[in-house]
């Protein structure tokens, strides 16, 4: 038993020190295998940061010695309250909701031709006098339609005194009653017929005084911008317009608005117009109506804006700059357009990466007042970018190897 007591406590020790010898190897495995994945992550980390900022370059790095850099100038770039607005040039037109073309109502022909181009009228007022045997005839038939009705009134009191005193029987009652209205049938007619020529006010006095010499009038106030018959011409009802009148106290501008900015447009927006004639006048005015057509070619789409012209000062055909207001948006990254380079329809700027190094980067932009532009992708705050000798920098970046 003592024997056995004393062999065990020598195997005893022997048993813990290996033991601890795998325990320790155990943790050993434990610490190397963290490691590796520590590794491994910071590979990946390294890995994604890497493609996240190739995704944002585009093209190799352009160096620049110091004589080149002595002609370029880079700005850092910080976010602003930028003044919210699309700019668009414009033309301005005829507001084809205030415009009348004067067509002749009958055959005839023209007399008193009392307008020209550019002679302002009022609604209403003569523009010439058309004779007309056309209207000699409806004169004539409105007078025998009220004779006719005259006469058919008579006989019918008549026909009535006659039936109350039995001397008349029910059936020339009813004639003489029928008689009566087809007379005020034939009176209604022709003044319809009248009313169409503009003799309606008082058909009698204006048969009277005009026989058959119908005065045309001007169905609104404005000015005379087109007139295509002379005194003494014979017209008809298939001619085309013979005076073209329009109100110029409001007016359309066409604007060509981008593509790209199409989203920011409604109808009912603000808007501010400006023309070359008057710099410094300011005319206010809003969107009626955004184009459902986009040009193949300029990629543009018409914008129509009404104008209020109360002094007649816009001028059709004027060519016109046009601030089309934003909604209210919080402060924006901005660039100065001369630092951005367009090619292919994608817009670029040079982003520096080192002392002496830049590099090209695809941005997408969104005007923003005269001479900058808003960025909407593609940089940050804080990023350098080159604002003069942005040409220099292609050349380079054209002439690099690498290319």
């Amino acid at each position: 038993m003592t024997t056995r007591c004393a062999a065990d406590l020598l195997v005893r020790p022997g048993r813990r020190r290996v033991r601890q010898a795998m325990a320790f190897g155990a943790l050993c495995s434990v610490i190397v295998l963290a490691a590796c994945h520590a590794g491994a992550g910071s590979r990946d980390a390294a890995e994604t940061v890497s493609a996240a900022d190739s995704s944002s370059r585009t093209g190799s790095p352009v160096r620049l010695d110091a004589s080149q850099l002595q002609q370029v100038r880079t700005e850092e770039l910080s976010t602003h309250a930028p003044e919210d607005s699309i700019k668009a040039t414009g033309a301005v037109g005829f507001n084809a909701d205030r415009m009348a073309r004067v067509l002749p109502p009958v055959s005839g022909q023209v007399r008193d031709l009392a307008v020209n181009v550019g002679d302002s009228v009022l609604k209403d007022s003569v523009l010439f006098v058309l004779s007309s045997r056309e209207v000699a005839g409806a004169i004539s038939d409105h007078r025998a339609s009220h004779k006719d009705l005259e006469l058919a009134e008579k006989t019918f009191a008549m026909t009535e005194d006659l039936f109350a005193h039995q001397a008349a029987s029910r059936m020339a009652l009813q004639q003489a009653e029928n008689d009566v209205a087809k007379a005020k049938a034939k009176v209604l007619q022709a003044e319809e017929v009248l009313q169409v020529l503009g003799l309606d006010g008082h058909p009698e006095e204006d048969a009277a005084r005009l026989m058959s010499r119908l005065p045309v009038r001007s169905p609104i106030s404005g000015t005379v911008i087109e007139r295509s018959v002379t005194s003494g011409q014979f017209v008809a009802p298939d001619n085309p317009p013979l005076v073209t009148i329009a109100d110029l106290t409001n007016v359309w501008v066409q604007a060509d608005v981008f593509e790209r900015d199409l989203r920011h447009i409604a109808v009912g927006q603000r808007a501010d117009v400006t023309t070359a004639a008057y710099p410094d006048e300011h005319f206010l005015a809003q969107v009626s109506h955004v184009g459902s057509v986009v040009d193949p070619q300029t990629r543009t789409a018409k914008v129509r804006i009404l104008v209020a012209n109360p002094h007649l000062r816009l001028k059709p055909g004027m060519f016109t700059s046009v601030s089309l207001s934003l909604p209210g948006a919080g402060s924006a990254l901005t660039v100065p357009a001369k630092a951005v380079l367009v090619e292919d329809g994608k817009s670029f700027a040079y982003v520096q990466i080192g002392p002496q190094a830049f590099i090209r980067r695809e941005i997408d932009t969104l005007a923003s007042g005269a001479d900058r532009l808003r960025v909407v992708h593609g940089l940050m705050p804080g990023d350098r970018v080159i604002t003069d000798g942005v040409l220099l920098l292609r050349q380079l970046e054209a002439d690099s190897p690498n290319q």
